[in-house]
């Protein structure tokens, strides 16, 4: 085998001193949103822990190419790709302040070739489909997300599948810079830790025997498996006779988390603020992922959890919570079966957002109507604060000191007890953290646009108001299931792509409305079938009016025009709410903007058990 050298590297020296090229023999970039926000938070709650220490990312095997400095990656291109989109998001929101010249130089840079010529190149190189042309238009563009997507759509570039994955992440990863990092200082601190104290290990070698070492890496693993310290621990609490016994009851712990593709320390996290009362320094009653170890191996916290003088007892409790902890990420019942409540949740959360978990956990011994009903209040309550793009960090400590509170419910014998407990929890804990967060919900819904959060959000929402006008519309009470509507296509009612025409005359008839601003605002939007969709294309108002009229959803129908059915019925009342428009202008899309946000405070509310 060749020679084979290993560097260690901070972000800022990989990306100083390496050209990295992603071969068009390696795997697409297929980081979605949650594995690129799970990185993000990773680092972040690295910052929380203490600034100075360092966040360790695994390895990057590459082989040298042709040029000095110049590396193929043969494997973590998915990180190094992120990270490279990371650097193009911060030099954009660094404009006007010396950081921006410095990660400039991480971006892109000139050296001299073989020849001796002068060439420009990006540090990060993928080569693959149209993946370079993407790259390079988003760090030419040097924006925002809207504006790199519209950009890179304009100039005719294919970006589909993988290549609508990069674009994707560069999103994911500014908003939640902007949401995390909002003033300057607080930004600059997390460039330089990043920069600094993120590092990774750098092994180097020809690309035949970097391939092989990929192949062993693969094959054989390396290192310890995050939860082989826990497992070790306990094989010191059993006879050797139970050994074989102790690591058939931990592999139902490790292989569904494995299969199912879950970080094993993050779901031990979660575990521990679910089913103990987490005390600490910092009184946070937070545990973080290098804490998990320490947190075990404490006097007391040994004797909560008992798994020295109950070692199997404890697998056991561990394995029923990996069961619902699986089971709710798939958007499943406490009974491990399909549900209304938990599959409504699950489309607000997305991948990315997963620390609800530790208050379903806590939960989750409720019966099955309490647990629904309460995952409904839960929904309502992280949709204040997910759409006021709230920072994870400041629920955290909430939520760790609310499972305590959902644990004691859940445990209560008296039925009547049991509901009036968890009626006083939701009012105590949800309705007014609801209320204290409403003026700032009605202002983000002000601003709400296409492009304020990712689709599968604005579809959400789209779909629950959709559904909740439906319900009404039908004189329904029960929420069926959201698939009908979240099935919908977003449409544009003033078209995403006009004809000349088109823009020309809303110019002319809305002189102080910027046309690409208000195509994308919340009052423009609506669901819509997919063949209806199709056949009302990008024409005028005027001509979809036909075509809205033969939706199925009486939200969509309503703006060609209300059904008038008696007075003081269920479509009267929902009527009052809506509007139908003759024209579409700035002021009809600000108007049904303004009734969209109070449909939103019907839709998103807490109730208790009786009503």
């Amino acid at each position: 085998m060749a020679r084979i050298e290993n560097h260690r590297f901070s972000i800022d020296e990989a990306f100083r001193e390496c050209f990295y090229i992603v071969p068009d023999y390696q795997r697409e970039y297929v980081w979605t949103d949650k594995e690129v926000y799970q990185l993000l938070e990773d680092i972040n709650e690295q910052i929380d822990a203490g600034g100075t220490r360092e966040y360790f990312i695994g390895t990057i095997l590459v082989a040298p190419a042709g040029q000095k400095n110049h590396f193929e990656v043969i494997d973590g291109q998915q990180r190094l790709t992120t990270f490279f989109l990371l650097l193009c998001a911060l030099h954009h929101l660094f404009k006007g302040e010396p950081q921006r010249a410095t990660i400039g130089g991480l971006i892109s840079t000139s050296y001299t070739d073989n020849a001796g010529e002068s060439r420009t190149s990006l540090k990060l190189e993928p080569r693959y489909e149209n993946a370079g042309e993407v790259m390079a238009k988003l760090v030419e563009l040097d924006a925002d997300p809207q504006v790199v997507r519209a950009g890179i759509q304009a100039s005719g570039i294919a970006s589909f599948g993988s290549l609508d994955n990069l674009i994707g992440a560069y999103g994911t990863i500014y908003r939640y810079l902007k949401d995390n990092y909002p003033d300057l200082a607080q930004l600059k601190s997390y460039w330089g830790y990043l920069a600094n104290n993120v590092v990774f290990i750098q092994i180097s070698t020809d690309v035949s025997s970097a391939l092989k070492i990929f192949e062993t890496i693969n094959e054989r693993g390396v290192g310890l498996n995050p939860m082989d310290l826990l497992k070790n621990l306990l094989f010191t609490q059993v006879r050797h006779a139970e050994f074989t016994q102790l690591k058939d009851e931990w592999k139902k712990i490790t292989k569904p988390l494995e299969k199912n593709k879950e970080k094993p320390l993050r779901f031990l996290r979660y575990f521990l603020m679910a089913n103990y009362s987490i005390k600490n320094d910092r009184n946070d009653a937070v545990v973080r992922e290098d804490e998990i170890y320490d947190w075990f191996t404490n006097k007391k916290n040994a004797a909560l959890c008992n798994y020295a003088e109950k070692p199997f007892e404890f697998v056991r409790k561990v394995t029923r919570n990996v069961e619902h902890y699986l089971a709710f990420s798939n958007g499943l019942g406490n009974d491990h079966k399909p549900s209304i409540a938990m599959d409504s949740l699950k489309r607000l959360a997305g991948g990315a957002f997963s620390l609800h978990y530790v208050m379903l956990l806590a939960a989750a011994n409720l019966p099955k109507p309490l647990f629904d009903h309460f995952v409904a209040q839960l929904e309502s309550f992280l949709f204040y604060y997910i759409f006021t793009k709230t920072p994870t960090k400041d629920l955290e400590r909430n939520f760790s000191l609310w499972a305590d509170e959902l644990r004691e419910i859940a445990g209560e014998k008296d039925p009547l007890l049991q509901k009036i407990k968890l009626d006083t929890f939701v009012t105590e804990r949800f309705e007014k953290s609801m209320a204290a967060k409403s003026p700032e919900l009605a202002d983000a819904l002000k601003r709400f646009t296409m492009h304020s959060m990712q689709q599968y959000r604005t579809r959400y929402l789209l779909a629950r108001l959709s559904q909740h006008v439906e319900m009404a519309f039908s004189g329904v009470n029960t929420r069926g299931s959201l698939e009908p509507f979240a099935k919908l296509e977003i449409e544009h009612i003033l078209p995403t792509t006009p004809t000349a025409a088109l823009r020309a005359n809303w110019a002319q008839e809305n002189p102080s409305a910027d046309y690409d601003d208000f195509k994308s605002r919340l009052g423009n939007l609506t669901l819509l079938e997919k063949p209806i969709n199709i056949v009302a294309g990008n024409d005028y108002y005027a001509d979809k009016l036909e075509e809205y009229r033969k939706s199925g959803s009486y939200l969509t129908r309503s703006i060609a025009g209300l059904t008038q059915v008696g007075q003081n019925t269920s479509i009267s009342r929902i009527n009052d709410k809506l509007e139908a428009y003759t024209a579409w202008n700035a002021a009809s899309i600000e108007k049904r903007h303004s009734l969209l946000i109070s449909l939103v405070k019907d839709v998103w509310r807490t109730t208790s058990i009786s009503s």
